[in-house]
């Protein structure tokens, strides 16, 4: 009976480190294998056989793309204008064993990383700059921390700016600043319109004042050519002359007893003897 125990507990060994000696990787993931303490070698998928009790599996790594959500940060550009801003970040692991021994933790050391490279590129940019230069970022943070976790056995397959925008406070004061901006070019084309209408106004007068002018040079010109044209029909004729002024001067005396200011008006006792006067004969 005691040997039977023996030989169960015998069997249930070697089960034991036949399992543990026996070691299944799924696809797409690497298992870092340490034998007394030291690396020994990095495990790939299918199965692999390791020494049971002297090796053991220390990590356990992904070898597909790997995204990192880069916590957003409060960043102060060239003019010292506050935005915030975060990334994403695509990696893959493509030595997991200098991924494991070469950093204490990739994924923090990669976040620390791209924050501290993005408030360098953006701190020497304006925040207009800043704003509109997304491709250019990218492409800078790119270069700068590539060549870093390449020595972590990590290659950066793309980083892309998530959001970058001015901070709550900043995004106020650009508020105010466009509705100054705005009401400034209201009361510029306001200006403008006024004073094109202005000048509309003036030249409208100043081409009525013209019109006016040349009509009062016509009808002096017409006046003239008239007095000229009577002149030499009447020649020493008294009588015509005489019943023209005359009629004039009833007519004249008939406007002056029509006025409501006018009492009393007086007509000369000769009517023609003062036409004749008139005319200087």
């Amino acid at each position: 009976m005691e040997g039977l125990y023996i030989v169960s507990a015998f069997v249930i060994l070697v089960l034991v480190t036949v399992i543990k000696g026996v070691r299944i990787v799924p696809q797409g993931y690497k298992h870092i294998v340490q034998r007394l303490g030291k690396y020994h070698n990095t495990l790939s998928p299918g199965l692999n056989i390791v020494i049971p009790y002297v090796d053991s599996i220390v990590e356990r790594l992904t070898t597909k793309d790997i995204v990192l959500d880069i916590p957003s940060q409060e960043v102060i550009t060239k003019d010292n204008a506050v935005i915030t801003a975060n990334a994403i970040a695509y990696i893959n692991i493509v030595s997991p064993e200098k991924a494991v021994y070469g950093v204490e933790d990739y994924v923090l050391a990669i976040e620390k990383l791209i924050q501290t490279s993005l408030r360098a590129i953006i701190g020497e940019m304006t925040l207009d700059s800043a704003l509109s230069s997304r491709e250019h970022i990218k492409n800078k943070l790119k270069e700068g921390i590539a060549d870093d976790i390449s020595d972590w056995g990590i290659t950066l397959k793309t980083v892309e700016i998530q959001d970058i925008n001015p901070s709550p406070t900043m995004q106020a004061s650009m508020e105010e600043q466009g509705a100054a901006e705005r009401e400034r070019r209201a009361a510029v084309t306001r200006a403008e319109g006024e004073k094109q209408a202005a000048i509309l106004e003036a030249d409208g007068r100043l081409a009525a004042s013209k019109r006016d002018a040349e009509a009062k040079i016509l009808l002096a010109n017409a006046s003239a050519k008239a007095i000229e044209s009577i002149g030499l029909s009447l020649q020493d004729k008294e009588l015509p002359a005489t019943y023209l002024l005359g009629e004039k001067y009833i007519e004249a005396m008939r406007g002056l007893a029509e006025s409501e200011n006018s009492k009393t008006v007086v007509l000369p006792s000769d009517l023609i003897q003062a036409v004749k006067g008139i005319l200087g004969r």
